[in-house]
């Protein structure tokens, strides 16, 4: 999970909230911008470096802007099976799950990683910006229930530590068991001698782990971290490298390729819906839709010249010129050293192979349809 920074280059510091790692970025010399309420580094030095330095050694990154809802009591469980998607009833302790909350129409509100903390304790981590919708959502979704919710966004700073060097940067400074650590599970653990929850999750295509810790620890177990592994790894690495590595990836932001107007199926992932948990919030119309099929659906391009697309830009059939979609999220791949986007197209013209084209400020670039992700790690 991430969330969109472009055209986040001009701080606007009087609305914005520091997280607990404010003043070790302004120390580092970070370009910092306003986003979703909070300052955040948008780089540091450059985002090309640090983006490399994830894909070949490992990046460290402040996320303490995420909101964590945490709920508890005997019906955690099934409060959230009727407010979200996803079937967390089944989810065990000390594993995660990503999925979704819709309305009632279907439309995403927010896509979430949920973790289930202890038997009757789960914490919902939402995207910054959409943290009090999630909360208004589920304030009045678990009415009824045996449950207690609250936002214990303050209550945490999070860290994570991404790339193909994170187990051996980590490894000496904890006393967890990170080989038998699995992708999407959690663990309590202390990191630099500092209590931490640790999960192996991450939002960049490679391997790694987020420190959900004490604001008060922040600043210690980054500086710990920072230091695992000699003066350049791992780079500090802000929200502009963070949103290039996602989209190689394939994963989907919010705002971009999931909004209130489409659902999951729209945008391929129809699989995090379960229905056969029973009813839940948007259960109907999301039933309809996928009976139906979805009239569109999300595809990778890549370009063939050296113009990136970006979102909001027009995909035309390279024939006619014809408007057939828009893209979502575009930008140079540093990784695979041309233009990347994720589209959306009506589904006679998503086979990987086909041929369109992007208007890119009133220039048809050719592209090719190609299935997602872009880019995937070596197991």
């Amino acid at each position: 999970m991430s969330e969109d920074v472009s055209g986040a280059d001009t701080p606007r510091r009087n609305q914005s909230r520091p997280t607990p790692l404010h003043a070790v970025h302004v120390a580092l010399g970070a370009s910092m911008t306003d986003f979703a309420g909070w300052s955040m580094p948008l780089r540091y030095t450059s985002e090309l470096a640090e983006h490399h330095a994830v894909r070949n050694a490992a990046g460290l990154f402040d996320l303490s802007h995420m909101g964590e809802l945490v709920l508890t009591g005997p019906g955690a469980a099934a409060a959230l099976d009727h407010a979200l998607v996803g079937n967390i009833g089944k989810l065990a302790v000390r594993r995660a799950r990503y999925t979704m909350i819709c309305d009632a129409d279907g439309g995403v509100l927010d896509d979430l990683i949920v973790y289930r903390l202890g038997a009757q304790e789960y914490m919902v981590v939402a995207n910054a910006a959409n943290t009090a919708v999630v909360m208004a959502a589920l304030t009045e979704r678990v009415a009824g229930f045996d449950t207690e919710l609250r936002d214990a966004t303050d209550d945490y700073a999070l860290v994570a530590l991404q790339g193909p060097r994170a187990v051996e940067l980590l490894a000496p400074l904890t006393d967890a068991d990170l080989g038998s650590l699995k992708y999407y599970a959690s663990a309590p653990a202390t990191v630099a001698g500092h209590p931490v929850l640790l999960a192996r999750t991450g939002y960049t295509g490679e391997d790694g782990f987020e420190l959900f810790c004490s604001p008060d620890d922040a600043e210690s177990l980054w500086q710990a971290l920072r230091a695992a592994g000699g003066p350049e790894v791992p780079l500090p690495a802000g929200l502009a490298c963070r949103d290039s590595l996602r989209l190689e990836a394939g994963m989907p932001l919010y705002g971009n390729e999931l909004t209130a107007e489409r659902t999951p199926f729209e945008a391929g992932l129809g699989r995090v819906v379960k229905f056969d948990k029973g009813d839940f919030v948007g259960r109907d119309a999301l039933l309809a839709r996928a009976e139906s099929g979805p009239r569109e659906t999300l595809v990778g391009l890549v370009g063939r010249g050296r113009r990136a697309p970006r979102a909001g830009y027009p995909v035309v059939d390279p024939a006619t010129g014809a408007a057939l979609g828009v893209v979502t999220s575009g930008a140079p791949s540093p990784t695979l050293g041309k233009p990347v986007a994720m589209a959306y197209v009506p589904l006679d013209r998503a086979e990987p192979g086909t041929e369109l084209a992007v208007d890119v400020r009133g220039r048809q670039e050719p592209v090719d349809v190609v299935a997602l992700p872009f880019y995937r790690r070596e197991a």
